[in-house]
């Protein structure tokens, strides 16, 4: 999990949220751990305004899961990474398919064409940034004196 660069650890909740509608853009998303379930994850996206949670597990045999909308097959994955790839196609259950992940910049460097947002860190965590800054991808950097 550590490996995944859209993983923000025990971030909470509120925290992703805040992350998800900064980021302002349907299907931006991220990854964080579950704070009611040790051990689960929570898949957090955007759509509408709104953050849907989708939880994320490993099975006893290995395997991961997400759960979807009810009626929905359950799907198993040998690796999260297939999982994040299979939703990024529309109609797999969940609201809306994962288009722009929310980059943990605690991990890695912002690739290019990513927003190295330090001020919205500061603003989410205070202080000097809490977890540090993060990329937003699909926005571009502000104009000098922005």
């Amino acid at each position: 999990m550590e490996a995944l660069p859209i993983y923000h650890g025990s971030i909470s909740r509120e925290a992703g949220e805040k992350l998800l509608l900064a980021a302002g853009t349907d299907g931006s998303y991220l990854l964080r751990d579950s704070e009611s379930i040790p051990g689960v994850y929570c898949l957090c996206v955007l759509h509408q305004g709104y953050v849907y949670t989708y939880r994320v597990s490993k099975t006893e045999t290995g395997s991961w899961s997400a759960e979807t909308a009810p009626g929905v097959h359950r799907r198993l994955f040998r690796k999260v990474h297939n999982l994040i790839s299979a939703f990024q196609k529309p109609d797999q259950g969940i609201i809306t398919p994962l288009q722009h992940p929310v980059v943990n910049h605690a991990k890695v460097a912002c690739p290019a064409g990513t927003h190295r947002e330090t001020q919205l860190s500061r603003a989410l965590y205070g202080g000097d940034g809490g977890l540090g800054p993060v990329c937003i991808i699909g926005l571009k950097e502000p104009a000098p004196g922005h």
